[in-house]
């Protein structure tokens, strides 16, 4: 293309990058974090104690936060206590190698995924990736205005407000249960086993090794309680998966 002398030419507006906080005492670590994610097309701030964490992801400038389990002054967990209190900011704690106990209570309080120490930072940029997915409202399925509800007896969800509810009263849902729930209402009455359910939910390849998306049914369970009749709402199927309880007669609306 042609242009004429004296006219302006505008750069391209930068894409801002997705900035993520890393809190995590081990300072060559984060040092090697902020390289590589720079590299992938994040910025990185980090922080090596959890107070200042979670001063810093209370401030509302970041896209996701990395927490290590183990950190001077106040633990991993305090810190996501303390952040889910205030915020549905996404959060990904980096546990201990075989460490099943931090890794589970790291979901029940709260956090949308997990990574045992040591790891591969290609990753840890995969599951950032995943997560900050997931959080992000599916614009191919919902047009800006139109709200896609589903309602299934005491339960329903709005896709385009990202709000769900039972009894007409909002359930506290991170992420991922959010995104359970949605898989359950639409496929109630049928089986979803874990290989379904991983690669929809988590955004990741599935693994017999990874438990961690019971973890999250446990959460949503507890936090939907039972069927209005007071029986067992989501069903474990051994050795598959889990069965959204459809009462008879009942099936899922839009």
């Amino acid at each position: 293309m042609r242009i004429e002398p004296g006219t302006e030419v505008r750069k391209p507006a930068a894409v801002p990058k997705r900035r993520v906080l890393v809190v995590d005492d081990d300072v060559e670590l984060c040092q090697l974090l902020s390289q590589y994610l720079a590299e992938e097309g994040f910025a990185v701030e980090s922080v090596q104690s959890g107070l200042k964490g979670v001063e810093r992801a209370l401030s509302g400038e970041h896209s996701i936060v990395v927490l290590d389990v183990m950190l001077p002054e106040m633990k991993g967990f305090e810190v996501l206590r303390r952040v889910r209190a205030q915020s549905r900011m996404p959060v990904l704690m980096l546990t201990a190698r075989g460490d099943d106990q931090d890794r589970i209570l790291g979901l029940e309080m709260g956090a949308d995924d997990y990574l045992p120490k040591p790891f591969n930072p290609r990753e840890l940029s995969a599951r950032i990736e995943a997560v900050l997915r997931r959080a992000q409202p599916d614009a191919t399925s919902v047009r800006p205005g139109v709200s896609e509800r589903i309602v299934l007896e005491d339960v329903e969800l709005d896709k385009g407000a990202r709000v769900a509810r039972r009894d007409e009263l909002p359930l506290d849902l991170t992420t991922v249960e959010f995104d359970l729930l949605e898989i359950f209402l639409k496929s109630a009455g049928s089986v979803l086993s874990r290989e379904e359910m991983v690669p929809a939910v988590l955004g990741r390849e599935f693994s017999p090794f990874d438990r961690s998306i019971d973890t999250h049914v446990s959460n949503l369970r507890r936090k939907l309680g039972p069927l209005p009749d007071g029986s067992e709402r989501i069903k474990g199927v051994r050795g598959i998966g889990y069965l959204y309880v459809l009462s008879r007669g009942s099936h899922a609306g839009r």
